[in-house]
């Protein structure tokens, strides 16, 4: 598997010119065009980095979506790494894997009240379509066998362990509960097992 990097300069709030490098993958089983965002030489600078896997989510990481927490959790990510270094592996799977437009079609579900799993499902679609296992191909080709793994997913640190890389720490992300997404949390923590700390009494931003 071969690799191009490239250095491209992040601003996240009041933070401007975050320095990092994105690396781009060929060869990959799905030939998606995934990339790593490598901040302060991790992959070669570190024994065991800071790793997210971060799956794309446009409504979210571009328009800052209510709906769901993946924007804030990729910002947290870059900022965390821009103080201590990691690497970002942001995956090409939209929607856990069924692509925006069918997303959008499950978000029409949602209005309904159907839970964001339920939704998928009715759309023909398991609960998670995502191949984490490419996430630990990209590790391999950077030279990376052990990290930390930011993440509440446990299905994350399985497919990794499972293709051979070593978590040896596993750090959650926070909360972020606003006003459209307390179900969508609820169900990631009932359903989908995720390790997020929801209280009762959490109320919504």
């Amino acid at each position: 598997m071969s690799s191009i990097r490239t250095r491209v300069p992040f601003q996240v709030g009041r933070r401007s010119d975050i320095p990092a490098e994105m690396i781009s993958f060929t060869d990959l089983n799905s030939d998606k065009e995934h990339v790593a965002l490598v901040f302060k030489n991790a992959d070669s600078q570190q024994t065991t980095p800071l790793v997210r896997i971060h799956s794309e989510c446009l409504t979210g990481d571009v328009f800052g979506s209510s709906r769901c927490d993946c924007g804030e959790q990729l910002n947290e990510a870059i900022e965390k790494m821009a103080e201590q270094g990691g690497i970002i592996l942001y995956m090409r799977q939209e929607g856990r894997g069924i692509g925006l437009y069918n997303k959008l079609d499950a978000y029409q579900l949602q209005i309904q009240g159907v839970d964001t799993y339920s939704a998928n499902n009715q759309l023909g679609f398991d609960d998670d379509l995502r191949d984490f296992s490419e996430a630990a191909q990209m590790l391999t080709a950077m030279g990376v066998s052990e990290l930390k793994l930011l993440s509440n997913n446990p299905r994350k640190q399985a497919a990794l362990e499972q293709s051979g890389i070593k978590v040896t720490e596993l750090q959650s992300t926070g909360v972020y509960r606003k006003v459209d997404n307390h179900y969508y949390l609820e169900t990631k923590a009932s359903r989908g097992k995720h390790r997020l700390k929801l209280t009762k009494d959490m109320q919504p931003s």
